[in-house]
């Protein structure tokens, strides 16, 4: 199976570039160091703690190939498609509903985590996010489309975020990890956490 870690961001935006208009997610400049696409370092001061540190590529069964919709498809042609082609239209298609069902890895439902993503706000109640997905890449959900459902996690905080967290912030979440579907007007997530800790990610 190939890795994840290279996969939702390089179709993704090979199939927003084949058929999507060029300004479908056009939004606010978000100042970061960070380029779309880019994802976080895992290492992390060894500390004794209570959470189990995991990837992103360990919410994904490893049976699950995330390429299976396009067998058959050739993806460089598919970049010289109009974004009108009917055949365009039918591998987007087969993207979504790919992603929006894609798998959990049951092992992980349960488990206490801490994982590092970014912040992709859903509620906001006076200047402070109370509801967020988190999403392994820089960009996911904001300036292209979202990964995978198994890929993105709505996270619960225990309290509104500190002042000054931001759309696409870096951040540690800490909490039990639930398989538990959720569908939002920024993506469709297969897990949740009630987080007990978000911290700003640092390296």
């Amino acid at each position: 199976m190939q890795s994840i870690r290279t996969l939702p961001f390089a179709v993704l935006t090979l199939l927003l570039l084949a058929v999507q208009p060029t300004n479908a997610f056009a939004v606010p400049t978000i100042v970061s160091d960070y380029k779309v696409g880019d994802r976080l370092q895992q290492q992390e001061v060894k500390t004794k703690s209570k959470y189990r540190k995991v990837s992103w590529d360990d919410l994904i069964p490893k049976d699950w190939d995330p390429m299976a919709a396009f067998k058959g498809i050739d993806l460089s042609d598919l970049s010289k498609l109009k974004d009108s082609d009917p055949r365009a239209q039918e591998a987007l298609q087969k993207l979504r509903e790919a992603w929006v069902n894609a798998p959990i890895a049951p092992e992980m439902n349960g488990m206490r985590i801490r994982i590092p993503g970014f912040i992709v706000p859903l509620e906001v109640t006076n200047h402070r996010i109370t509801e967020f997905l988190l999403v392994p890449y820089f960009g996911g959900c904001i300036h292209v489309p979202p990964p995978p459902s198994n890929q993105i996690i709505h996270v619960f905080p225990p309290k509104p975020l500190k002042k000054g967290m931001e759309s696409m912030d870096a951040v540690w979440v800490s909490g039990t990890l639930e398989a538990f579907p959720s569908d939002t007007d920024m993506g469709s997530a297969s897990y949740r956490i009630k987080a007990e800790i978000v911290d700003p990610y640092k390296n």
